[in-house]
C-alpha cells in the first residue's frame, strides 16, 4: 500500500483540532492563532471534507491575468513595505503616487496579501468619525506611552496637537518627574508657542490624587503661563483616542521595526517623529500629513508671566504655606499645591467660592463647616 504525502501548515492543523474540539469560539481561535476571520471556517470546511489533504495549500494564481500589476511595480510595493512594516497600503498607495507611480490603494492591498505581508493583527476598521478642533493650537494632548518594550518604567512623553495630529514632542524622559516633563514643555513652548489649553489624563505628574483637586506644582505652572487644563474622563482612554492612536503607530513601528540600543534611542524617537508629522499620510486627514495642516501658535511663551490680576474690588486672599486659607476664624485646607498663591474668594448667602485665577477650587460651607473640593480642568470655569 502507497503511502500518499502532503505538505500542510502546522499551524493550520492546531488550528482544526482546537476548532474541532470546540475549546473555543472559531473567533476566539483566529485571534489566538494570529490569523483573520477569513482562513479560519475555510480550513475547518476543508478538513472536515477531506482530511489534511484538502489542507494542502492551493495555488491562487489564476490561469490569466491580463490585468496583473508589473512585476517591477510589486517589487517596489514590497520594498516600501519591508522600509516601513508599519506602514499600510493606503499610506503606501500615497508614498508610491509621490514617485510618480499610480497604484490604488486596493491594488497595494492585493500585492501585500499576495506576497504575504499582511498579518492578522495589522487588519483593523477605520477609526470612527470624532469632533476635532478647528485649528491648530486650541488644544494639545499630552499623555506618556505606556512602557512596553522600552526597558524604562514608563513609555515616551507625547504631546499632540488636536487639529492636526501634528507630534509637537516624543521624547524619553525615563520616568514621570515633573522637572523632565515641565523641560520638555518649556522646549515646545519656545519652539511652537502656546496652546490655549492642554488635556490630560489622571496620572502623575500632572494629577496628584492626595491633593484637594488634584492640583500640582506642575499644573500650577502650567496655570501661570495661562494655559486651560482639561482632563480626560476616568477609564475612558478613548477620550485620549488621539494620543491612543499615536502610540498605536509608535508600538507598531517599535515592534516591526525594533529599537536600536538605548543610547540611540531619542534619535530613533526623533526620526520616527519626523517621519510622522511630514511623510506618513493620515487616514483622518485625507491622507494628508499632520505637517500640512499644522502651524505654529501665534502666542509667544513667556518664561516670567506677569502676576495674574484678579478684577479690581475683588476679595482677594493668599493662602498659607500649607496650602489653607483662613477665614471665619478657622483654617480651610484648599490645595497644598497653591501654597503662598494668590486667590479670590466669591461669598454666595453662607457659601464661600474659592478661585485660582478663572478655575474654582473649592466651596466652603460656612454655615455648616464643611467644604467640597471641585476638580480643575473639567470644564471652563470663568468668572
Amino acid at each position: 500500500m502507497a503511502w500518499r504525502s502532503v505538505d500542510v501548515d502546522e499551524q493550520r492543523i492546531r488550528f482544526v483540532v482546537a476548532a474541532s474540539r470546540k475549546e473555543r469560539s472559531v473567533s476566539a481561535l483566529c485571534g489566538e492563532f494570529g490569523i483573520s476571520r477569513a482562513p479560519g471556517p475555510d480550513w475547518l470546511k476543508r478538513y472536515r471534507a477531506g482530511g489534511v489533504v484538502a489542507m494542502a495549500e492551493r495555488s491562487r494564481r489564476p490561469r490569466s491575468s491580463p490585468r496583473r500589476t508589473a512585476v517591477a511595480t510589486e517589487e517596489r510595493v514590497e520594498a516600501l513595505r519591508r522600509e516601513r512594516p508599519d506602514w499600510g497600503a493606503r499610506k503606501l498607495s500615497v508614498l508610491l503616487g509621490g514617485e510618480g507611480l499610480k497604484v490604488a490603494a486596493a491594488t497595494v492591498q492585493r500585492i501585500l496579501d499576495r506576497r504575504g505581508l499582511v498579518r492578522a493583527e495589522d487588519r483593523h476598521p477605520l477609526a470612527p468619525g470624532r469632533f476635532e478642533r478647528e485649528a491648530p493650537n486650541p488644544l494639545w494632548r499630552m499623555d506618556f506611552k505606556s512602557p512596553k518594550g522600552w526597558e524604562e518604567p514608563v513609555g515616551p512623553l507625547s504631546v499632540l496637537d488636536d487639529h492636526s495630529r501634528y507630534a509637537i514632542t516624543l521624547f524619553q524622559t525615563g520616568g514621570t518627574r515633573a522637572e523632565g516633563v515641565r523641560e520638555q514643555l518649556e522646549q515646545a513652548f519656545t519652539r511652537c508657542g502656546m496652546p490655549e489649553a492642554l488635556l490630560m489624563d489622571h496620572g502623575t505628574p500632572w494629577w496628584n490624587p492626595a491633593s484637594a483637586g488634584g492640583w500640582t506644582q506642575l499644573t500650577v505652572w502650567l496655570r501661570k503661563q495661562g494655559v486651560r487644563l482639561y482632563r480626560s474622563g476616568i477609564r475612558h482612554p478613548q477620550t485620549q483616542g488621539t494620543v491612543e492612536r499615536f502610540h498605536g503607530a509608535l508600538e507598531k513601528a517599535r515592534r516591526l521595526r525594533g529599537l536600536p540600543e538605548p543610547a540611540e534611542r531619542q534619535r530613533w524617537l526623533d526620526d520616527f517623529r519626523e517621519e510622522y508629522n511630514n511623510l506618513r499620510p493620515h487616514e483622518a486627514l485625507g491622507m494628508r500629513t499632520p505637517a500640512s495642516r499644522w502651524i505654529a501658535s501665534a502666542q509667544p511663551y513667556d518664561p516670567d508671566p506677569p502676576p495674574w490680576q484678579y478684577p479690581e474690588g475683588a476679595d482677594g486672599k493668599r493662602l498659607e504655606k500649607t496650602g489653607q486659607l483662613s477665614l471665619g476664624g478657622r483654617p480651610w485646607q484648599v490645595a497644598g499645591a497653591l501654597a503662598n498663591e494668590p486667590v479670590r474668594l466669591i461669598q454666595v448667602d453662607q457659601r464661600g467660592l474659592v478661585f485660582y485665577r478663572n478655575t474654582l477650587l473649592r466651596e466652603l460651607d460656612l454655615l455648616l463647616q464643611g467644604s467640597t473640593s471641585v476638580q480643575p480642568c473639567n470644564t471652563k470655569n470663568s468668572l
